[in-house]
């Protein structure tokens, strides 16, 4: 860290709270108890409410709700930076604990709601008093299949603290307590050694994960397991037909779609086979191995970036799109809402989290002065202006699905690169800079489709084998791994066990799709932006502040793109192996 000037970024959460001893702490949650008690009134009653009182009981709802999720998020930022300090680990099981009381003790709401007659709750959710909750209101009855009695939901919620949370903490907790290699290096900085230009170092980086992860991989492989194991209970109870059906209903789209994305992606892992035998030439070696995946194809390309030349890069390429965009984006660095530095027991990767509208988002990344470390800052910080702009809409309408969540994201690292791509200097840079982003792409696309075929098959193994070994799990893994890379990459045998360490499968069973589906939509995004210019940006920016007030499909139909649309998806793989036309033109191989 010491070449690249991130070691003093730290973000302050005082905009919060200035300790987990604050005083406003403990008056928050006592506003949150009186809050409750008034609540509770509307027990029983949310049948007979007219328009004008079932407003009140929702804008009451949402108050206690930011008030709640502001307490838990201050908690999960201080954990995210101290996973190893008991003091903070307790501080974040008991706001966890808090936020489970609260969900209990307002479910009631929204299991009278959507036991509502259906007339009754679309003249509701239609009248001009609700207008502002009227798409929150007819989502949640999309859960109404799924829901169980009164005081089933509340075990569910009493128990969730001591359910998947809690083993997702622990899983946090050993991750960020492994050290790596002789030189007892962290997660981040031995994923970062994998984008070394030097096949030795890459070799021994990925040795020596594989020796750290080998050493906790009965515990990781437990946790996995119960994990999988959680889910399918839930999912039974709740009468979800497959693993992923509660995942494509918090994200409002149909497994329909979901399914045309990942055989859509998967019928194409040729562009996968052909960009890698690409890259295996550019190297000059014979046979291109795992850990030569992210190896850069000019020697010196990722050579340290500082932290200023990477906020002048993201915030030069942002400007250049939209003045209020870079504008936002700025606010992060000046008024210290970031937290790029490596420290001893902070969480690997990264995140953007948005606390609550009446506050704003916090960013999280391990800085390690790489290429790929400025896309992930951009990258971040899409979500950020997303999360930004959306906080008019209130806590329940800015909430977005996560396939709508990745665009933003996507598209920011869209416009950096295009940034980075006109500065190159050489033919051999641009090559590079092409190369990297193929990469990037396919792993937000590619990989991460790989990925959702290993958690079907894992999650369904789970549930008609019993418990898996991790030698099962590692076959899997690498099964479909392998069958994206084709014959152009060989994965060793180390590479088995590397499923272990992804925190998605631990945190968001079914998220990595919405990756795919983001890099995707934001193709035709991007792609409209070209064609359109600057009137495109303001329709843009719309779509980010409107967060999630209406249906996925609905808020893009004004920028002209569908993603119901058959072509949809094959349009957007088209552009991604038009990138790898391009690198090999630029090659010349």
């Amino acid at each position: 860290m010491e070449n690249y000037n991130a070691e003093e970024i730290f973000w302050d959460l005082k905009d919060l709270y200035s300790s987990p001893s604050d005083p406003k702490i403990a008056s928050d949650l006592q506003c949150l108890k009186e809050r409750l008690v008034d609540f509770f009134r509307f027990r029983g009653k949310i049948v007979d409410l007219e328009p004008d009182r079932m407003v009140v009981a929702v804008e009451m709802l949402e108050e206690i709700n930011e008030r709640a999720e502001k307490l838990l998020a201050y908690a999960y930022l201080d954990f995210s930076t101290r996973t190893l300090d008991a003091g903070a680990s307790a501080f974040f099981q008991s706001m966890k604990e808090l936020y489970s009381q609260i969900k209990r003790d307002t479910l009631f709401f929204s299991l009278e709601w959507t036991n509502l007659a259906e007339g009754r709750a679309e003249a509701l959710a239609g009248s001009s008093s609700l207008s502002k909750y009227g798409h929150y209101l007819t989502s949640l009855r999309r859960y109404k299949p799924h829901v169980l009695s009164e005081p089933e939901e509340k075990i569910l919620a009493e128990k969730s603290p001591a359910g998947s949370s809690a083993w997702g903490a622990l899983f946090d907790k050993m991750v960020a307590s492994l050290r790596f290699g002789e030189k007892a290096r962290t997660q981040s900085e031995v994923l970062g050694a994998l984008h070394s230009a030097e096949r030795k170092e890459r070799k021994q980086a990925a040795d020596e994960l594989s020796e750290g992860l080998q050493g906790v991989l009965v515990p990781l492989t437990h946790i996995f397991n119960t994990l999988l194991l959680d889910k399918s209970i839930e999912d039974r109870l709740r009468g979800y037909p497959h693993w992923l059906g509660a995942r494509n209903l918090d994200n409002e789209i149909g497994d329909a779609m979901v399914d045309a994305l990942v055989s859509a992606v998967c019928s194409r892992y040729d562009i996968v086979e052909r960009y890698y035998i690409l890259k295996r030439k550019l190297l000059g070696v014979g046979e291109l191995f795992d850990y030569d995946r992210y190896a850069p194809v000019r020697a010196g390309a990722d050579a340290g970036i500082s932290w200023a030349e990477a906020r002048e890069i993201v915030l030069t390429s942002f400007e250049e799109f939209s003045l209020e965009a870079a504008m936002i984006a700025r606010l992060f660095f000046e008024n210290e809402w970031i937290h790029a530095s490596i420290l001893p027991g902070k969480r690997s990767g990264a995140y953007s989290h948005p606390v609550v509208p009446s506050a704003h988002p916090y960013v999280l990344l391990n800085f390690t002065g790489s290429r790929r470390d400025v896309m992930t800052l951009a990258h971040e910080l899409g979500h950020g202006i997303h999360q930004y702009l959306a906080r008019k809409e209130g806590l329940f309408n800015s909430q977005t699905p996560l396939t709508t969540a990745e665009s933003a994201s996507v598209f920011a690292e869209t416009l950096v690169f295009r940034t980075l791509l006109k500065r190159a200097a050489s033919k051999e840079e641009r090559l590079s800079l092409l190369c990297s982003k193929i990469e990037d792409t396919f792993a937000t696309v590619f990989r991460q489709v790989a990925m959702n075929r290993f958690e079907e098959r894992v999650h369904n193994a789970r549930r008609t084998l019993g418990e898996l070994d991790s030698e099962y799990i590692g076959e899997a893994w690498m099964q479909t791994q392998a069958t994206m890379f084709g014959s152009s990459v060989r994965l060793l045998d180390h590479y088995k066990i590397w499923w272990s360490y992804v925190p998605h499968f631990v945190h968001s069973p079914g998220y990595v799709y919405a990756y795919a589906y983001g890099e995707l939509l934001t193709a035709a995004l991007y792609d409209k932006y070209l064609r359109e210019g600057p009137g495109f940006v303001a329709a843009y920016l719309q779509f980010l502040g409107a967060g999630g007030k209406a249906q996925p499909c609905e808020l893009l139909k004004p920028l002209g793109v569908d993603p119901t649309d058959s072509g949809f998806w094959e349009r957007g793989i088209g552009i991604i192996e038009g990138l790898v036309v391009e690198a090999e033109k630029e090659s010349s191989l």
